[in-house]
């Protein structure tokens, strides 16, 4: 039985093109060019896809969606636009769609779309009249792979724009960034987005990567080539043919790695090991470090040469800290798949918590506090997380940052104390001791072994520093 498909495109020779492909791939095809004329067909007959312009004369896709999810929730719904925004994308999809294509269309491209939409929706359905629960029931890969992009923030901003900027290229990247925050997801991100999205994405830990097993995983090997090859394997790189290779922790591959991996980025052709057939490559590449591959340029560990390779483009993935409110939008994002998970209505963090996520240094970075979160969810009974259910490292930072109030007051009474070598010695003492605790979120033990004191020492000029900010107090 054919599909059927109902296009909603007020360009009527779009339209009409569009619905001749279909129809000669054996799709069974109606048009209409307003949101109003599409419902009013969709009350008289069934649609197992549709395919939407966001832009329409009366209406936009976006309602169009959010009608069809609430009156046809069978129908698969894909998006067609003229521009590309990442931040639409993620919402179109968390409202419901299946996917999100930009014009000019490519037939190969709609038609390998079309067909995904149409086999998800299937299992989907099925799924839900058998009371299963399928994996793609839950949040897109898309929606959680940006889970550590999308914010409000001057940086978030920033990262939005880049990624939009390189997605439609096929331009090398190295994202640089501090462990945690997520480079991994920026690299989908950019795949999801680019003309390789229906291609495979190849993730690989280059951390972990032996010198023996170098080769056999970038390029493969026959069977019987070594000992111990007791089968034929496909190395990454073929693996990833036609789409995205994603190399982790690039600094620490050895030279000698380097100077292989070098050659193929250069030729773009693979050959397995014991194999003499040499395979082409349509490869985009994207490396991830959390080193400074620059300054490891300088020290003679990483090739000058591959580094070119890849750094047609880079971004910079900021430090969670560095995102301010973003904080708490992450926060609320990762509360909602927990409660999710959990089957849980938790609403929201206190006031407390909220200011210490704020202020805490988040070391481990978004995937800190994505960890975090599951795990305050999974205690709270409640409605709303309380600082008490707080993993132990931020409780003592709840409890100890209330010292970088008193420090910070007690500097503003001294401030004002008569211009003295002694004042001034204490007043420097006490800008060291509030640094110090700043840097390690507050944890007196890590401050004192920075201030290369006992902890003991700190307890008493901590506590000496609030008996003098009291005998302030008292003589004002």
């Amino acid at each position: 039985m054919k599909k059927k498909i109902l296009i909603i495109d007020d360009e009527v020779n779009i339209g009409l093109l569009l619905s001749k492909f279909l129809i000669r791939n054996g799709f069974e095809v109606s048009n209409a060019i307003t949101g109003t004329s599409a419902m009013e067909i969709m009350t008289n007959e069934t649609f197992d896809l549709v395919l939407c312009d966001y832009r329409l004369d009366d209406t936009d896709g976006r309602e169009i969606l959010i009608k069809i999810k609430e009156n046809y929730p069978t129908t698969g719904v894909i998006i067609i636009t003229g521009y590309s925004d990442i931040k639409l994308a993620v919402e179109l999809i968390k409202l419901g769609a299946y996917d999100y294509i930009t014009k000019p269309l490519y037939p190969d491209e709609i038609l390998n779309t079309i067909n995904k939409a149409l086999e998800t929706q299937r299992a989907l359905n099925e799924n839900k009249g058998s009371g299963k629960k399928n994996s793609a029931e839950s949040e897109s890969d898309y929606v959680n792979y940006t889970e550590y992009i999308d914010g409000k923030s001057e940086v978030s901003g920033t990262l939005l724009k880049q990624i939009q900027l390189i997605a439609p290229t096929s331009y090398s990247i190295i994202l640089t960034g501090k462990s945690g925050t997520g480079k991994e997801c920026v690299a989908k991100t950019i795949h999801l987005n680019s003309l390789r999205r229906d291609k495979p994405f190849v993730a690989m830990d280059c951390g972990s990567l032996t010198k023996e097993l170098a080769g056999s995983e970038f390029f493969g090997h026959e069977k019987g080539s070594f000992t111990g090859a007791l089968y034929t394997k496909i190395g990454h790189f073929e693996q990833a043919n036609g789409g995205t290779l994603f190399l982790d922790e690039i600094g620490n591959l050895s030279y000698e790695i380097q100077a292989t991996l070098l050659r193929t980025v250069q030729e773009r052709k693979v050959k397995r090991i014991g194999s003499t057939k040499e395979i082409d490559l349509d490869v985009r590449i994207i490396v991830a470090t959390n080193e400074n591959l620059s300054e490891n340029i300088l020290k003679g560990t990483f090739r000058e040469d591959l580094y070119h390779r890849f750094n047609e483009f880079s971004i910079h993935i900021p430090s969670l800290k560095k995102r301010g409110n973003d904080i708490l939008i992450f926060a609320d994002k990762f509360l909602a798949v927990a409660n999710q998970e959990l089957n849980k209505n938790i609403r929201g963090f206190s006031e407390g918590v909220k200011s210490c996520f704020l202020n805490y240094g988040w070391p481990g970075n978004v995937r800190e506090l994505k960890n975090v979160i599951r795990r305050v969810a999974l205690l709270t009974d409640g409605n709303e997380i309380q600082v008490d259910v707080l993993p132990l490292e931020l409780s003592n930072f709840a409890k100890e940052y209330d010292h970088e109030k008193v420090l910070s007051q007690m500097k503003i009474k001294t401030s004002d104390k008569p211009k003295n070598l002694r004042n001034a010695a204490q007043e420097a003492e006490y800008d060291t001791i509030l640094n110090a605790l700043k840097e390690v979120n507050f944890n007196k033990t890590k401050a004192a072994k920075a201030l290369k004191i006992d902890r003991k020492t700190l307890y008493n000029k901590i506590k000496a520093i609030k008996l003098d900010m009291d005998d302030n107090s008292e003589n004002e």
